[in-house]
């Protein structure tokens, strides 16, 4: 009688299964542990190579440990400080949406161009398709300081910087999103006698749309953090205030500081939550 293993089988299913999946089965060759003392041995050269040193490591957590200390308590200064502070923050926000804003509203046709279902020739969905490589490829900050150089200082250069740069990285999300689409309800709209146009506008669209939405509003919430970053450059709002408040030593407007920032992540990220809950139809509490 044959013995039966922890799983429910036989020796001879056993068998069975090792003889009709043998390459499962097999055993691991040095492969694996090859290209992890490769990994180690990448890891160890780049931090010797970058002068990576533990002493100057522990060094450093005690100057950030007395940065923590003169955060405390956090202080705005004066009224007037303060009101300087929320403008700048209101700022912030508003570059964030515009941004988005922008970069959502020339993304969708451009999407379009992209997908394949939805294309109007592959030369073109190829173009369209390496130019939002092209775009995303370079980072928001990047793109900050090219358009300071080209408009000057500001927050209009950190709307430009974060509406390029989310063109392709949305353009991309949009098109990957279209081509998932079903593809019924276009021809059905087709059927009836619509047009191409028709198809994509009453059968496409509204069944992406809450897909849309949803990255769009993701992306709202993650430029605002981006656009406290171009502040530091010269791109306007709150980061600029942060900038001078660590130039001038003042660590306890820096603490207030990114204190605002965070509480505006997070109301941010509450309301996003909601939005794409309420628009999906989805009865589950927000994250």
């Amino acid at each position: 009688m044959s013995s039966m293993d922890s799983g429910g089988y036989t020796d001879i299913e056993n068998a069975a299964l090792r003889a009709r999946y043998a390459a499962v089965f097999a055993p691991r060759g040095r492969t694996g542990w090859a290209l992890a003392a490769a990994a180690l041995a990448l890891l160890a050269f780049g931090l010797w190579h970058l002068g990576f040193s533990p002493g100057r490591f522990f060094s450093g957590l005690n100057r950030l440990g007395d940065f923590i200390i003169f955060m405390f308590p956090p202080d705005w200064g004066n009224p007037a400080t303060l009101k300087r502070f929320l403008r700048s923050l209101g700022e912030t926000v508003a570059i964030a949406f515009l941004g988005t804003l922008l970069a959502a509203i020339f993304a969708l046709p451009l999407s379009l161009l992209a997908a394949r279902n939805t294309t109007v020739s592959q030369f073109l969905r190829f173009f369209t398709r390496r130019s939002f490589d092209t775009l995303r490829g370079v980072d928001t900050l990047i793109w900050a300081l090219i358009w300071i150089n080209v408009v000057g200082l500001g927050p209009f250069a950190g709307v430009l910087a974060i509406a390029i740069s989310d063109i392709g990285s949305l353009g991309k999300l949009f098109s990957e999103a279209i081509e998932a689409s079903d593809e019924r309800s276009v021809e059905g709209v087709k059927a009836s006698g619509g047009a191409k146009l028709h198809g994509i506008r009453f059968g496409l669209l509204p069944q992406v749309a809450p897909v849309l939405i949803g990255q769009v509003l993701y992306f709202f919430e993650s430029n605002t953090r981006s656009a406290t970053i171009l502040g530091i450059v010269g791109a306007g709002g709150i980061g600029l205030e942060i900038s001078e408040m660590i130039r001038t030593l003042e660590w306890q407007k820096v603490a207030f500081l990114i204190i605002m920032i965070l509480i505006t992540v997070s109301v941010i990220d509450r309301l996003s939550s909601l939005l794409r809950n309420a628009i999906a139809g989805s009865k589950a509490a927000p994250i």
